[in-house]
């Protein structure tokens, strides 16, 4: 199946969403169709200026190799974790979406959006997929440093300094209370907000306690990192700031407030 790219503009997504939410709850299926229409629309700026903010029902291919993160994550982890783990969450959620009928010629955030509305295989797996595709993504063996430009200002309006806001995605990464993801997110208010979800919830969804667009995310599963770490997931969180790819995060922001 050829993975379809949508495009959306930040202010029309978050408007429409906003709308939908007011107007009919979190998970009205006008979100999903107010967020089609978008991609289909484009925004001004043409390609420059949005960003894809769709996930196919796909694995993609994994852009480096098993050893790239090293030391910070190892070999033998990322080709369980992407074989195995991520593959898996994959292929069921091909099966729920042929159980349930759904097009998986759209996107995937069109289902996260509402996925009240759907089966708990949808939500692990349709999570657990979104998540993982977005994760690989944020990291990179050229990562590490701080981000730059808007981004920057933003963490610092946001969050008081660079260094604050490391301080809070840690807590939420590591106070997570079994498996689960922290993140940092763009809200409907245009603002940058940390979190965490159980499992494989995203902020995404309809039913997360933390709502908002996802720029960068680290999964808390154990199947993460315990090979190496073991039970030091702190140590693990500490090692993530030398592979975020920072470059991918502000590219995310940046089109998304010019959307």
């Amino acid at each position: 199946m050829k993975k379809t790219n949508y495009r959306v503009s930040r202010r029309t997504f978050l408007s429409q969403s906003s709308k939908a939410t007011l107007a009919l709850g979190i998970g009205s299926s006008l979100v999903g169709s107010a967020f089609l229409t978008a991609c289909g629309g484009g925004s001004e700026g043409g390609d420059s200026t949005q960003i894809l903010l769709s996930t196919g029902f796909e694995q993609m291919p994994l852009g480096y190799d098993y050893t790239a993160l090293e030391p910070h994550i190892d070999a033998m982890t990322m080709e369980i974790h992407y074989t195995k783990h991520a593959a898996a969450y994959a292929k069921n959620l091909a099966e729920a979406a042929a159980e349930e009928g759904v097009d998986t010629s759209k996107p995937l955030e069109e289902v996260m959006m509402n996925i009240s509305n759907y089966s708990t295989k949808m939500r692990n797996n349709g999570g657990g997929h979104y998540n993982h595709e977005l994760f690989w993504k944020v990291m990179s063996p050229n990562g590490g440093g701080q981000p730059g430009g808007d981004l920057a200002e933003a963490i610092n309006g946001a969050f008081g300094s660079y260094e604050a806001f490391q301080t809070k995605f840690e807590d939420a990464a590591k106070g997570r209370f079994g498996s689960g993801w922290a993140w940092l997110v763009l809200d409907k208010n245009n603002l940058l907000q940390v979190g965490s979800t159980p499992n494989q919830d995203n902020p995404l969804m309809d039913v997360s306690d933390i709502q908002g667009i996802p720029l960068l995310g680290i999964d808390v599963w154990e199947h993460a990192y315990y090979l190496n770490y073991q039970n030091r997931r702190p140590d693990y969180v500490s090692a993530f700031w030398n592979i975020i790819d920072w470059s991918v995060v502000e590219k995310r922001y940046n089109a998304l407030m010019k959307g």
